[in-house]
Parts: structure tokens; sequence; C-alpha cells
């Protein structure tokens, strides 16, 4: 069974590019495709890019092209949940598309054709996912302290991911999706660009998916900031570590 690992950003994927034994480069619809071996499981790797558009044409290809069984996104979120810190670890329970508003034919954030805002990842890999996460936590120890807020131990958080195409990057932002979603019922933990549109092209395949970002940011006036560094200089070790983690329990 092949997995799909997926990210937006190489530093997203860590070095796993150079890990894979019996590496094939294939270069299709744009994007570059490695298929090889990694901790005994058979993969293909693939970065996506930024943006929903970017994501759903990649995941399409996986499992047109690649035929892949499962998929899996690694990556980084803005922290927008009450308690969710940089340095957290947020594995997703359910997405939703932030910026989806067909209203007033079908209610706000409502996925045409989908019946719902809210798209549930899969179960059991989920599952699996959070165990490799809190794993490779509790396994790291305090190696990131001096990327992280003072006396913060990064946490484990699993829930709802919004998905978007846009950088939320001001505290006025992000309290006005916060607040909106949590009148809905829809109490988000994190946000980013990608996930929501893989997930909705898994559901159309009939692909288990399960998704694991990284807090980077609170999603506020000093995002854009904190945003690079961290990817640099945390995001890949931990994309790096839980993937391992998550394919030596699969």
């Amino acid at each position: 069974m092949t997995t799909a690992i997926l990210s937006a950003l190489p530093e997203e994927q860590g070095g796993l590019v150079h890990a894979l034994q019996a590496a094939e480069r294939i270069d299709h619809a744009g994007r570059t495709f490695w298929r090889g071996r990694l901790c005994g499981h058979d993969v293909v790797l693939a970065l996506c890019g930024i943006g929903k558009v970017a994501a759903a044409t990649t995941a399409t290809s996986l499992a047109e092209r690649f035929a892949v069984r499962r998929m899996v996104f690694t990556g980084v979120a803005g922290g927008v949940g009450e308690g969710v810190q940089v340095g957290d670890v947020v594995v997703a329970s359910e997405y939703l598309q932030h910026d989806m508003d067909a209203s007033p034919l079908f209610p706000r954030w409502e996925v045409p054709g989908q019946g719902s805002a809210l798209m549930a990842c899969d179960g059991p890999l989920s599952a699996i996912l959070m165990r490799a996460a809190g794993a490779y936590l509790e396994r790291s120890g305090g190696q990131f302290d001096q990327y992280l807020p003072a006396a913060h131990a990064p946490r484990l958080h699993q829930g709802l991911i919004a998905s978007g195409d846009q950088f939320i990057s001001t505290a006025a932002a992000s309290q006005r999706l916060r607040g909106d979603l949590l009148a809905a019922g829809h109490d988000v933990l994190a946000v980013e660009m990608e996930g929501a549109a893989v997930l909705q092209v898994c559901r159309d395949y009939q692909l288990p998916f399960a998704a694991v970002r990284t807090i980077s940011d609170r999603a506020d006036d000093s995002a854009h900031v904190d945003f690079p560094r961290f990817v640099e200089q945390v995001a890949r070790r931990y994309a790096d570590g839980v993937v391992r983690e998550l394919l030596g329990q699969l």
C-alpha cells in the first residue's frame, strides 16, 4: 500500500527525500514527485505548493497517476484556538473551508455537494498519527525550547482545522475568524491553506486522509515574522520525526 506524504513547502518535509531508498524522481502536472521506500513502506513525497487549488491538483495527481492508497499532510499552521501555542502540534479530526461562502444558496462554509461545512478525516489513520506525534514530542524533549515561548512545553491537540486561500496575519482577522466559527459551534484550533482541499479530493476518491500541523505562529500581527524562522529551524525537524514515527506504526 503506497502512502503519499504531502506538504506545501520543502522545509515541511524535513529531510525525507534524502532518506528515500530506491528513490525515483517523476515530474508530472507541474510538480516533482519522489517515489521510493521509507521506513519499510512504499511512499510518494509531494510538494503541492501553497493554496487550495495547488493542493487539490497535487492530490488528484497522487490518486490518478500514482494510485496511492492513503494521504498524509504534514506542515505548519497558525494557532487560533485557546491554548494552542507556537510549537504545539495539531492533528486534524475534521476540516472546514473558512473562505467558502455560497450563501444564500447554501449555508455559510458548506461545500456545495458535500452536504456539510465539516469534513471528517479518517479516524483510524488519524489515531495512528496522534500516537506518532505524541511519541515524537515525548522523545524530542526540550530541544526546541530556544524557539518556543518561555516556559511552554509543546502540547498535542486534536480537533478542527480551517483552510482558506488567505494567510491570516493580523490579530483582528484571527479573532474575527475564530469568533464567527465559534458562534456557529465550530471550535477551530488552527488555520492553514491546503488541508481541506486535499481532504475533499480524498473523499471523492475514497482514500483515507490525515493531517498534522505544527503551530508556527498565532496567526496575528507577528505571523509574517515568526513563520520563516520557525519553518526553517523547527518545523522541518518535526515533520521528519513525526512522519518516520507514523510509518513505523503503520
